[in-house]
């Protein structure tokens, strides 16, 4: 990908920008009571899917280079990009991330979040508060001027 691919925003877009940033955090906020004990994945794509849609937006990922879902949700052992499925049922201790990417006025958002399915263990409350802080960590170090 050359630079001429690369879109420089200007203060204008900003609220675009927003707005679309704000609908995938509330597609998130949106699905976390759905997300329990026995509960397939596919459901909560497709609940996922409605929602962006009622609020004017549509998914990026569904049928993007033929990615056949509207999210991603990667259970356990999945890193990233899980594809949802009618097969995969959520179980007591899972740890899932559910991954949303909307188009909104031609704007995109991005996020994701991580869920506790049931009762979690020690080592997997541990991997996600690690992840967290240590997500909280660089997003406190990045400003004008900072290097990585």
């Amino acid at each position: 990908m050359g630079m001429e691919n690369i879109i420089i925003h200007k203060p204008e877009d900003f609220p675009g920008l927003r707005a679309a940033g704000r609908l995938a955090a509330e597609t998130l906020d949106y699905i976390t009571p759905f997300v329990k004990v026995g509960v397939d994945t596919e459901y909560l794509d497709n609940l996922m899917n409605d929602f962006i849609k009622s609020k004017g937006g549509v998914s990026a990922d569904l049928g993007y280079h033929g990615y056949p879902k509207a999210t991603c949700i990667s259970p356990n052992h999945v890193v990233c990009h899980g594809i949802p499925s009618p097969d995969k049922h959520l179980q007591n201790g899972d740890i899932i991330n559910i991954d949303v990417t909307v188009i909104l006025d031609g704007y995109y958002g991005d996020t994701s979040r991580m869920y506790f399915v049931g009762h979690p263990s020690v080592k997997a409350k541990r991997l996600v508060m690690n992840a967290y802080d240590t997500m909280m960590a660089a997003i406190n170090a990045v400003k004008p001027g900072a290097t990585t």
